[in-house]
């Protein structure tokens, strides 16, 4: 487990509207109730997130324990976290037994996806962003399918679709938020890692602004969430 606290850093680079600064790094997509439900793994994303959200709205974190030495370690400190700052927490557990190999990483996804559900009828946030969804609409495309995450799944909703992942981690170092580093997250036997270190920095080199491109397709099928 690390866990990372850096101080105040000044960006050395620019959001995709060409601006400099905090104010310009986070981009939230559609209208959000007051009263929101955060799907938070102590992760650099979902850390940015709450500290973000917390400011306008009222927050209470979701967290989930997939089972694991660093599942437990994230669960203990997204716990302290909430705790020392007043922000209601409510965690889940897998059932059942892991499975061997990369075949876990979609169960993970159904146990995650089942305990978030007890909270259907509630706006409830991920923290996908916009290297989640360029990562998605390439591997996609080599199935055929050539598609991106969607704002809205079920109850699901996605309103950081058009910030970077980059902008997410400089928003934590700006403002002295703490993450919590998944040491898995460097695995390329999972699909999402594969795709994220190993096919990523040649899709770059080809289409460098493959970004700017999958943003404006992102921005097409955001909604406004009734209050």
């Amino acid at each position: 487990m690390v866990i990372l606290k850096q101080k105040a850093a000044v960006p050395t680079w620019k959001s995709l509207d060409g601006k400099n600064g905090a104010t310009s790094m986070i981009k939230l997509q559609g209208k959000l109730p007051r009263r929101v439900y955060l799907a938070c793994s102590g992760g650099v994303d979902s850390m940015a997130a709450l500290d973000f959200l917390r400011r306008k709205h009222d927050v209470h974190v979701l967290h989930f324990d997939h089972g694991t030495e660093h599942g437990r370690q994230a669960k203990e400190f997204v716990e302290e976290y909430c705790m020392r700052r007043g922000i209601p927490v409510t965690t889940g557990e897998i059932h059942g037994t892991v499975p061997p190999g990369p075949s876990r990483e979609e169960w993970w996804r159904e146990q995650r996806y089942a305990f978030l559900n007890k909270f259907a009828g509630n706006t409830i946030i991920t923290c996908h962003h916009l290297d989640d969804c360029v990562e998605t609409w390439v591997w996609s495309s080599m199935h055929g399918t050539g598609k991106w995450i969607p704002y809205r799944r079920n109850y699901v909703v996605r309103p950081f679709r058009l910030t970077r992942k980059r902008d997410l981690e400089m928003w934590c170092r700006l403002n002295n938020v703490p993450w919590i580093e998944d040491d898995s997250n460097e695995d390329i036997h999972y699909t999402r890692n594969y795709v994220r270190h190993e096919m990523m920095p040649n899709v770059l080199r080809v289409n460098p602004g493959i970004h700017k491109t999958i943003a404006k397709k992102v921005k097409q099928d955001v909604e406004t969430i009734d209050v």
